[in-house]
């Protein structure tokens, strides 16, 4: 069969004359020598300039069946699901999380810069420097320990973080009610 489209298509673009190819006993086409040099001077010329060719030798020098598909269509993508808009994990999150941030500057500078002020400024440090980790921490949890990879370890991981967050802010509180106080304790050790 491809020696059939190829003789057909040799005599279609005008490269040989139709007494130039000679079929074999297997019914291979052959060339004759003195062609040769005219094929392949002519053939990128002619190929690209001359559209010789009909719509359905074109075809069929390319495809020898009709086009089938191997497997079938692959399904579109499931959208993402659009969470319910809660302010609580939106812009108020994000405002207090940015509150906090901010507002441990000036909390963490004035007991050093002026002395230990007040009990009540100091509670409200740890206090702050408590709410800012525990966020933070937080953080990492949803961002590197995925719900639907690892459940059980996030889950694992999100009670550690809320026992750490109780075990430190009951030691903070013993600490400033029992003992000096934390700006006190750094000024001391800062000093020694």
């Amino acid at each position: 069969m491809a020696a059939n489209i190829s003789s057909n298509l040799f005599r279609q673009l005008g490269f040989v004359p139709r007494r130039a190819l000679t079929t074999s006993s297997l019914g291979a086409t052959t060339l004759e020598p003195k062609y040769y040099s005219n094929i392949c001077r002519n053939v990128p010329r002619k190929c690209f300039t001359n559209n010789k060719l009909s719509k359905s030798t074109r075809l069929a020098t390319f495809h020898t069946c009709g086009s089938k598909l191997i497997l079938p269509p692959i399904p579109p993508n499931d959208p993402a699901p659009i969470p319910s808009p809660e302010p609580s994990h939106g812009s108020y999150h994000w405002t207090f999380e940015r509150l906090i941030s901010a507002g441990l500057i000036p909390l963490t500078i004035a007991p050093f810069a002026a002395g230990s002020l007040h009990p009540t400024m100091d509670a409200i440090l740890c206090g702050a420097i408590l709410i800012h980790s525990h966020i933070g921490f937080e953080a990492v949890i949803i961002d590197y320990l995925p719900r639907k990879r690892v459940p059980k370890t996030r889950l694992f991981f999100w009670w550690m973080l809320r026992a750490a967050t109780v075990a430190v802010g009951v030691g903070l509180y013993e600490f400033e009610t029992n003992d000096v106080g934390v700006t006190e304790a750094i000024s001391r050790i800062w000093k020694a």
